[in-house]
């Protein structure tokens, strides 16, 4: 098994920050005719600050376009919804965004930002597509696909498999097209991993059409609490994915335990709670005859999960590797 960490990147915690960041900076480029070096540079904050974007957002995500927004000069709504940790939404404020809870639940958040965005003239920069908004989230798929581009890179040996987890799919299938535009029909088997409370793309992939579910219980890996699946996800993951599995939230911290105490191999691993998913899932295919056997996995395989977040809420994380 090979671990690709996400946890230290750009020092937001998570693969997140490649892609809501990417997708402010080409927001505020397009909407000001400046260039993307201009914005890089910050020649354009006076400007950009009669802009606002939004996202709604679990935390990593909310994080990532915060982060793009303090970059670039314009201002930040996010919107969280009730399950978000107090620690998450600090940190989207500590990089100046306004942070707005709301009752309900991640899809519930989406809706009351589409709708407020809209009905003030706000940018909304969401990692999910829905219909008739489709342009920004490929936008920050395609800022996603980075890992996948570096993943070819590191390895010294080509990729059997690849086990990824998913909320409402824009990573997995950001990196599934990746890899499938660069290697073809050589491109290694994804599988796609969801928490049991929230198996937008098991159901989907079942029924052979994108199915929403509703969320009746949230899940411990808050990042991956999505009902809906992404429209262009979907697109990607019905034709590129082999495999689409859920995972319970009680193989989650003893997970985390297990990479933070390096008994995994090769040294200790800060890993949040959506990060050990696709080890987990890994794991208990590995340990199934007939789940190891559809998928292709022997001593011959060479596995690559991702590990999407390092401790993004670093309370949370200690009280989960305590066993709290």
């Amino acid at each position: 098994m090979l671990y690709k960490d996400e946890g230290k990147r750009f020092g937001l915690g998570s693969f997140k920050a490649l892609g809501g960041a990417y997708a402010v900076r080409r927001l505020v480029s397009e909407r000001l005719g400046a260039s993307m070096a201009d914005i890089r540079a910050g020649q354009c904050h006076e400007a950009a600050s009669a802009i606002t974007v939004t996202t709604a957002t679990d935390g990593n995500h909310g994080r990532s376009v915060a982060w793009g927004a303090q970059q670039t000069g314009c201002r930040c709504r996010i919107y969280i919804h009730a399950k978000v940790s107090e620690g998450r939404a600090q940190a989207m404020a500590e990089l100046g965004a306004e942070v707005v809870r709301i009752s309900g639940d991640y899809d519930e958040s989406v809706g009351v930002c589409a709708r407020d965005s809209e009905a003030n003239g706000w940018l909304m920069v969401s990692d999910t597509s829905f219909d008739g908004y489709t342009a920004i989230p490929r936008q920050v798929m395609d800022g996603y696909a980075t890992i996948a581009e570096e993943a070819m890179t590191q390895m010294p040996t080509p990729i059997t498999h690849v086990f990824i987890p998913a909320g409402c799919g824009g990573l997995a299938a950001a990196l599934a097209a990746q890899f499938w535009i660069e290697l073809g029909a050589a491109k290694p088997r994804f599988v796609v991993v969801e928490s049991e409370h929230a198996p937008c793309l098991v159901r989907s992939a079942r029924r052979g059409r994108r199915t929403s579910v509703k969320i009746r219980r949230e899940t411990g890996m808050a990042g991956m609490s999505c009902g809906e699946v992404s429209i262009l996800a979907w697109e990607v993951l019905r034709r590129a994915a082999s495999h689409f599995v859920t995972i319970a939230d009680n193989a989650v911290a003893p997970a985390m335990r297990m990479l933070a105490s390096g008994r995994a191999g090769g040294g200790g691993v800060e890993a949040g709670e959506c990060a050990v998913a696709a080890p987990v899932a890994l794991i208990a295919a590995a340990c199934d005859e007939k789940a190891s056997e559809a998928m292709g996995l022997d001593s011959q395989s060479r596995v690559l999960v991702i590990g999407t977040e390092g401790a993004t809420d670093p309370e949370l994380y200690a009280k989960m590797l305590a066993g709290m």
